[in-house]
């Protein structure tokens, strides 16, 4: 682990498993993740049993369980596809986790050295954030950077960061109609930065590879926004941009930070573009209403808790967004459904402390 004072078990991996067969992958990953507590939480509609390959400290979560859970019929949360993941969330103890898709391995920089993603994650949750003022060497808790001529020195303790977003090689994050246009390409760009994300500044948080102080973020990431043909591939989904948004605004209200860049994974070529954009695809319409909405999100002084104001946001978007298309009206029902399972299950977070 990198030099901080958190310990491996502090620590779990949870997985979303919309593949039958992990060897490959759990393979790949083994040299990291095997100090580590592994979540592996199987899409409820999988059929066949996992095919998992020993030598691996976990849990698996299936089907059953989270009927058990959650119950069957009495919510509007879904966590089938991408969104099982949030299970894993929700079922976890450990104060951070590390979510990466089951279509990622472990990536190399430019001089062909394997990269750590864990370890560079953990590196972003342990050292400060510093949003309310842009520092031009990017993070100057990383080793060789400081702060720049300029930089306040009231603003130099920075505040504790939230979100941890990483990036990725090869088959970058698009969506359907930008990979559709651009088939053959390839993200080759290695940059060697992390850097806070200013606050007021949105931006689109991509499930494929984060870490997160789950004590903080962890009620701000749930199954909300679920498109009506929502598939088994990231560009036919937008649940994890949308809590994204929503856990940006908490952290700017409660004063925590959201950094992005390293770590790098390599993400394995999967799918169709083409074939996805067959489907009634509405994504991208819909976040021409999304993004000005959560612009324009100002929470109370009486949300001190991430709890308080995922439950604020969602009513809204009761008030705001409903009314223009029911899938808004399903996330805002789904975020208060999840903050009532989130207490339900003794995950209640305490005020924060930037």
């Amino acid at each position: 682990m990198s030099d901080t004072n958190i310990r491996d078990d502090e620590v779990d991996i949870v997985i979303s498993a919309l593949h039958v067969d992990l060897t490959s992958f759990l393979n790949e990953w083994r040299p990291l993740f095997s100090r580590f507590h592994l979540i592996i939480v199987k899409d409820p509609d999988l059929k066949e049993e996992l095919r998992i390959p020993e030598g691996f400290n976990l849990h698996v979560y299936t089907k059953s369980d989270i009927v058990r859970v959650v119950g069957s019929s009495s919510t509007a949360l879904n966590f089938s596809g991408y969104s099982c993941r949030y299970f894993g969330y929700l079922m976890s103890r450990k104060k951070y986790i590390f979510s990466v898709d089951d279509d990622c391995i472990p990536a190399k920089d430019n001089n062909g050295v394997p990269l750590d993603a864990i370890d560079q994650h953990i590196t972003n949750l342990a050292t400060p954030a510093t949003p309310f003022f842009f520092n031009t060497l990017y993070d100057p808790f990383r080793k060789g950077a400081d702060f720049v001529r300029g930089y306040p020195f009231s603003l130099r303790s920075g505040v504790t960061c939230a979100l941890s977003c990483g990036l990725w090689l090869n088959l970058a994050d698009h969506d359907a109609p930008t990979q559709a246009l651009r088939p053959g390409h390839r993200n080759a760009r290695y940059v060697d930065a992390v850097m806070t994300v200013p606050a007021r500044a949105l931006l689109p948080v991509s499930g494929v590879n984060i870490a997160f102080n789950r004590e903080l973020a962890g009620p701000a990431l749930f199954p909300g926004l679920r498109l009506a043909a929502e598939g088994k591939l990231r560009w036919e989904t937008v649940e994890d941009i949308w809590c994204g948004l929503c856990v940006k605004v908490v952290c700017d209200h409660l004063g925590l930070g959201v950094k992005t860049g390293l770590p790098y994974v390599w993400r394995n070529d999967r799918g169709d573009a083409i074939e996805s954009l067959k489907k009634e695809w509405e994504g991208v319409k819909l976040m021409e209403e999304v993004v000005p909405f959560f612009q324009s999100v100002r929470l109370s002084r009486t949300a001190v808790t991430t709890e308080d104001c995922v439950l604020e946001i969602a009513a809204l978007v009761k008030e705001q967004l409903a009314t223009k298309h029911p899938v808004f009206a399903r996330a805002a029902q789904a975020m208060a459904d999840w903050i009532k399972l989130w207490k339900a299950v003794g995950s209640g977070s305490s005020p924060s402390k930037g």
